[in-house]
């Protein structure tokens, strides 16, 4: 192989012959000064990075960091599950009143005395629909905290609106038990009116101030209304006799009873049996004489007796 060499400043040139052993040798000579001075500048790359990264104020650093992430993680983990835990609570709170909510509808049921089965809250609300996957374009899904406060709302709302209701048809109720209207009897006839009459006595022409109900003796006498006795006991020209107050000035007496089934003070309840029917006093067989008072004074009581319930 020929070599030439030519210097700028001269025509002159020179030539090299070299043999295979000779380029060979030179080849490998290039090759090591190359790696050398690669060799050398990787290890002053590493000795100056090594000076400024791998020092030991640099890894205590770095210790640091780390330490200081693990207690972050640590303090992170702990407040989740604290919110877990309330979570929880509120969970199971909203389930305490779901069940509250569930015995006030129950008990409303009663109250309105709707048929069985007609509305049960013993049961879940009956749903469905044709299935959609589609949300809208506007929908986003809601956080569960939300989710969790928008029942709340709605709980507080329904205790609300049931406790009202709750509170209307209790007061309805007490207006009915004492709404004074039906006979006292639960079978019987009526054997005479109200107003002048023969007296069934000395047949002398006298005022009648109530109604007589005939029928068996022992048969039960029910209240009208709900109220309290005031009267239980013999009284003259009634015999046996059984009065109650109903409030608002209504008072009604039930006379010639062979049992009392009540003492003074007792409250009752429309339709409650309060004396077995009987003949004593001024009677001529087994009847009730019915009288009803309002405001101190007597009323025809077939006004109250043919009376239609609340």
């Amino acid at each position: 192989m020929n070599i030439i060499i030519v210097r700028n400043n001269s025509t002159q040139s020179r030539s090299l012959k070299l043999s295979g052993k000779g380029l060979f040798a030179s080849l490998f000579f290039a090759l090591l000064v190359v790696g050398s001075l690669s060799g050398f500048g990787t290890y002053q790359y590493l000795t100056a990075d090594a000076d400024g990264l791998f020092t030991r104020d640099t890894m205590a650093t770095w210790r640091a960091q780390l330490q200081d992430q693990r207690e972050e993680l640590e303090l992170i983990r702990a407040n989740s599950m604290g919110q877990v835990d309330a979570l929880s609570l509120r969970v199971a709170q909203l389930q305490s009143r779901l069940l509250r909510l569930d015995a006030l509808g129950e008990r409303m049921t009663t109250m309105a005395k709707l048929d069985k089965g007609e509305f049960d809250f013993s049961a879940p609300p009956a749903l469905g629909g044709p299935e959609s996957t589609e949300l809208g374009d506007a929908y986003q899904q809601p956080r569960f905290v939300d989710v969790i406060d928008e029942l709340t709302a709605r709980i507080e709302s329904r205790e609300a609106q049931l406790e009202v209701l709750e509170t209307l048809m209790g007061n309805r109720r007490l207006q009915d038990d004492v709404f004074i209207a039906g006979r006292p009897v639960k079978k019987g006839w009526m054997s005479s009116r109200f107003g002048r009459r023969t007296d069934p006595i000395n047949g002398r022409l006298a005022w009648h101030r109530g109604v007589d109900f005939a029928g068996k003796a022992g048969s039960d006498v029910i209240t009208v209304a709900s109220g309290v006795v005031t009267w239980s006991g013999k009284r003259s020209g009634y015999g046996l006799l059984v009065e109650v107050n109903h409030g608002s000035g209504y008072v009604t007496r039930y006379g010639h009873n062979q049992e009392s089934l009540v003492k003074v003070g007792d409250l009752i309840k429309k339709g409650q049996p309060i004396a077995l029917m009987g003949s004593s006093g001024r009677s001529t067989g087994p009847h009730v004489h019915f009288e009803v008072f309002r405001n101190g004074k007597a009323v025809d009581p077939a006004k109250y007796i043919y009376r239609a319930s609340r």
